[in-house]
């Protein structure tokens, strides 16, 4: 087993892009290059054997379906020879997003904390950097697909090594496993997909707290530890954004745009959208339609 490890998180989106990949079989003696700063992340999945392998102070004894994510901008070296036939899947990887690690033993921050510092993204991709791969046959799977891809001509492989890359990145967001997730995290996005789901009804703290099966006061403090908001804010927010691509894709009359989103009362709604969007309905409309 590892050791709890660091974790990195990606705003998304942009996805981290794919750059290359491939395969390295070390025979007993053989050692991993040492490395500084080079530039891209390398993403390393064991698949026999055992890997030797450090980065700054840290060390690590890879073995049979345990994955580490080395950082860019950091040295890396080899902490011995491998000792028998080692087997190992790589694949180097580029993010123009922002991009964070921060140390599970830091108690003083929390994984909400991170979270929120990438509250302007959709989405925070979160992997941990060492890893032991609950599925790791299906690792294996995506990491030769993409290397068989790389024989193709360029104008396929592209598509099949970045949407397989993709998949990888998918199977190990930790967000992706409830068993991994915070308990934080996982309500406000349960939070966050019922409003979603239920916009344009009446939503009040009595109907999510009963929904979700949480005191609302809790569900309040996980939105806004995750998303910067409360769960009306965030309502309002949605509502909005919905009305806008109504207001473009539709010519609905406005007051009728208004009670498709759930306002009742169409100056609230102009009033609502107006400070938010930064123009009144009718010159949105406008604006954009001619």
């Amino acid at each position: 087993m590892l050791e709890a490890s660091e974790h990195v998180y990606f705003a998304a989106p942009p996805l981290p892009y794919y750059l290359e990949s491939g395969v390295t079989v070390h025979s007993p003696g053989d050692q991993h290059p040492t490395r500084k700063n080079l530039g891209v992340f390398d993403l390393i999945i064991v698949e026999s054997g055992c890997l030797f392998i450090g980065e700054e102070e840290q060390k690590w004894q890879l073995t049979e379906g345990q994955t580490l994510l080395l950082l860019p901008d950091r040295y890396h070296y080899s902490v011995r020879p491998s000792e028998v036939k080692t087997v190992f899947y790589w694949v180097h990887f580029q993010t123009v997003g922002q991009w964070q690690q921060s140390e599970l033993e830091n108690v003083s921050i929390s994984h909400e904390a991170h979270y929120n510092q990438f509250s302007t993204s959709p989405y925070t991709l979160h992997l941990q950097q060492t890893w032991s791969l609950p599925y790791p046959e299906q690792a294996y799977r995506l990491m030769r697909t993409l290397n068989k891809a790389g024989s193709e001509r360029q104008s396929s492989a592209f598509w099949t090594q970045q949407q397989t890359f993709e998949e990888l990145l998918r199977m190990m967001d930790l967000r992706q496993n409830d068993s991994y997730s915070s308990p934080v995290v996982t309500l406000a996005e349960k939070a966050e997909a019922y409003i979603k789901n239920n916009y344009r009804t009446e939503i009040t703290s009595k109907t999510m707290a009963d929904a979700l099966n949480f005191h609302y006061n809790y569900i309040t403090r996980c939105m806004k530890q995750m998303f910067g908001m409360t769960p009306i804010d965030y309502l309002s927010k949605y509502r909005l954004e919905q009305a806008k691509l109504l207001l473009l894709k539709t010519e609905w009359p406005i007051a009728e745009i208004a009670q498709y989103v759930g306002f009742e009362n169409v100056p609230y709604f102009s009033n609502c959208f107006t400070r938010q969007i930064g123009l009144p309905p009718t010159k949105f409309r406008k604006r954009y339609m001619t």
